[in-house]
């Protein structure tokens, strides 16, 4: 299948799969566990109904969104996936391009494969950083003032990860940060030609933000350590609040009451978010638990969304059952699997095209249109959803 006849998200996920060594792809693509959440994500939204309304004058559609002072062009902008460039060669950039170019917000992961200055550059006034609060203080106000002297606007604080999600792929892949190259990897290399060759062009991926901890580190594992906080508390939260003096999210957050604790501490919003499954196998889809997360905060900060965003439509049912915006990782991640920065702009071309396509069914002329009276009924609590691509 080429590029141009990718008819959907899902389209661009097989095209991955097939340009891709199975361990690089299952990196980005699998889950923690069974996979549950992983796929219940993406399966609750197709149970939540919108109504379509007719005969209404749809002949302008307006996407754009307002948030943190920004306008952008659409309300879906990328989350942040560490070592990208690992899925395929000089991702990170492509996509910060990308992001500036469509006007979205473009995340910075704290543990992608390219230095978060250079990521601002590329993403040039459209980067926000992601954080992973280090168990090392030093570690993390390291990258909180490389994060501020590079001027990002907007720093999401990722507070799911007090235990190392356990991810069965990458166990069953033995996989580790660099590569090693056993027999089977070579032998998935070689299969792989493309995705091999831009590799030896761009280098071995790895985790340039720390860089210096990998000097002194004999295993990527050690590194990894740094990124588990057990011991990360609302206290902590506070500090950090204290400290940045940009936008402040809270990326992780699946209960009412820590929502209000988030707004209660001065945040100016939370992504509701299971980290698109890849921490934990049990618990809500996270377009389950939004509703009652957004009655609890009743306004008082940003709600935004991630895990499970494959359709344009799929935006104005988040934004129907309370959240201001959404974050897709692994849509637009397909789409440079399947083609470089063009395979990007295909994903991000088809997520537009739906959501246009979908305000014109609902008689909206936009996305800040859309609110409660477009949702058919309460969405079912079933696990009888039709099967879907991850």
């Amino acid at each position: 299948m080429r590029l141009d006849q990718a008819a959907c998200i899902d389209d661009l996920r097989e095209i991955a799969r097939r340009r891709i060594p199975r361990f690089a792809f299952d990196l980005v693509d699998g889950g923690a566990e069974g996979e549950r959440n992983l796929r219940r994500n993406a399966q609750a939204f197709e149970e939540i109904e919108l109504t379509p309304r007719y005969m209404r004058d749809v002949s302008r559609i307006d996407t754009s969104v307002t948030l943190f002072g920004q306008s952008f062009d659409a309300p879906f902008g990328m989350a942040p996936i560490g070592v990208l460039n690992a899925f395929w060669p000089g991702a990170d950039l492509m996509l910060a391009r990308l992001c500036k170019a469509k006007n979205i917000p473009y995340t910075a992961s704290s543990a992608a494969s390219t230095s978060l200055e250079a990521l601002a550059e590329a993403a040039d006034g459209n980067g926000w950083f992601q954080l992973y609060v280090s168990s090392d203080g030093d570690v993390t106000e390291g990258l909180v003032a490389r994060a501020e002297a590079a001027g990002y606007p907007v720093m999401m604080v990722t507070a799911d990860v007090p235990a190392a999600g356990k991810r069965d792929r990458d166990i069953r892949n033995q996989l580790a940060v660099p590569f090693r190259f056993t027999p089977d990897v070579v032998l998935q290399c070689a299969l792989n030609p493309r995705w091999s060759l831009a590799s030896l062009r761009h280098g071995t991926p790895n985790v340039a933000n720390y860089a210096d901890l990998l000097k002194n580190a004999t295993s990527y594992a050690e590194v990894q350590k740094t990124l588990i906080t057990p011991g990360f508390t609302w206290e902590d939260l506070k500090r950090l609040r204290d400290r940045w003096k940009g936008k402040l999210l809270v990326k992780g957050i699946l209960h009412p009451d820590d929502a209000v604790q988030c707004a209660d501490l001065g945040c100016d919003g939370i992504v509701v978010s299971n980290h698109g499954g890849r921490q934990v196998a049990f618990g809500q889809p996270t377009i389950e638990a939004l509703p009652p997360i957004a009655r609890a905060l009743g306004g008082r900060i940003a709600v935004l969304l991630d895990s499970g965003i494959r359709r344009g439509s799929d935006t104005l049912r988040a934004k129907a059952l309370g959240a201001d915006f959404t974050l897709a990782g692994r849509a637009l991640a397909y789409g440079i699997g399947a083609g470089g920065a063009d395979g990007a702009e295909r994903a991000f071309d088809l997520l537009t095209l739906e959501l246009n396509r979908a305000l014109g069914q609902l008689g909206l002329k936009s996305y800040s249109d859309v609110g409660p009276d477009a949702l058919s009924k309460a969405p079912r609590q079933t696990s009888a959803c039709r099967q879907r691509n991850p």
